[in-house]
């Protein structure tokens, strides 16, 4: 297939790389089409359950949906080891069909679209879940999902500070200099700082509880998203169970969510209890004031379709 990346033409298959993404749809507009969808009916529940096989090194996934025209499917490898060794954690492609026909119409970069994705589910989630003046953000992580999430943050919750929690001092500075690159104070902090957060993004591999859940504030909210295995978390039962905790899709975080279903298991949590996302955006279920706001992500194929849609809407 070989095309120029960022190119079409009406009888090919249009590939579109991860500059070309970026120019299509940024952040704020791929939140709003998933907003859109939500409103307009998405089922999120009839979404296939990702598939995965372990490897060598890591684990394949196979990530298929259908919504309105389109069909698709992302192929994506996640290897912890591969930082070490320059590339990204998340790698892959997306391919996007006519739903009709089921003929591929575009091919795109399985990365970018999963940074994109990610973080515009989390900053939707925020938007519904965070206090109107909240503005002051902690991230736990140094990574690009990190690094995304701030920005998408940033798009509904303009942010007056950002405070960075990480292991390694250098990636803590770089990672503050790109947040500033973007027009976004930034600075490192201890895990203790959630004391202070209006919201706190967990955008890590970590398979153990970042923070302490008796230092976060009545009015927090918090975004989660670093694991879909339901061994690993990174929030603690403490704060499952003294918040509202939305997720996507009520059987699929019992499925995959460790952030979840540990607390359910211990009995601290309700399973029906859970609150799903799209009941949220769509105005079915008030919030309630006084306490904590949790969304837990997993990630979520109809997602990745969603934005890939929207993306090649925008590259025509």
């Amino acid at each position: 297939m070989p095309r120029p990346t960022g190119t079409h033409s009406d009888d090919a298959l249009r590939v579109v790389d991860s500059a070309a993404l970026a120019r299509a749809l940024p952040v704020g507009e791929a939140v709003e089409a998933l907003r859109a969808a939500l409103r307009a009916g998405l089922d999120v529940a009839a979404t296939p359950p990702r598939s995965r096989v372990d490897t060598s090194t890591g684990q394949l996934l196979l990530m298929p949906a259908e919504y309105g025209q389109h069909a698709g499917v992302k192929i994506a490898g996640v290897v912890p080891g591969n930082p070490a060794r320059g590339l990204p954690t998340v790698t892959g492609a997306y391919l996007l069909m006519d739903a009709t026909t089921l003929r591929p119409t575009a091919l795109l970069d399985g990365e970018a679209l999963t940074l994109l994705r990610t973080s515009a589910v989390s900053a939707l989630a925020a938007d519904h879940l965070a206090a109107p003046d909240a503005d002051r953000l902690v991230v736990f992580g140094t990574g690009p999902q990190a690094f995304a999430h701030a920005v998408a943050l940033h798009q509904v919750r303009p942010l007056s500070a950002v405070r960075v929690v990480g292991r390694d001092p250098r990636r803590v500075d770089r990672f503050a200099e790109r947040c500033e690159e973007a027009g976004i104070t930034a600075s490192a902090a201890a895990p203790d700082a959630v004391a202070d957060a209006d919201l706190i993004a967990c955008c890590t591999s970590s398979a153990t509880p970042l923070f302490d859940g008796r230092a976060l504030p009545s009015h927090a909210a918090v975004v989660a998203m670093g694991s879909h295995d339901p061994g690993a978390r990174e929030l603690d039962t403490r704060t499952l169970a003294s918040g509202t905790v939305v997720v996507e899709d009520t059987a699929t975080a019992l499925r995959e969510a460790g952030d979840v279903v540990i607390p359910v298991e211990e009995g601290a949590l309700r399973a029906a209890s859970l609150v799903p996302l799209a009941d949220v955006v769509c105005g079915r279920h008030p919030l309630a004031d006084g306490r904590p706001r949790v969304f837990k992500g997993t990630g979520m194929a109809w997602q990745d379709l969603v934005v890939a849609a929207a993306a090649v809407s925008g590259t025509a």
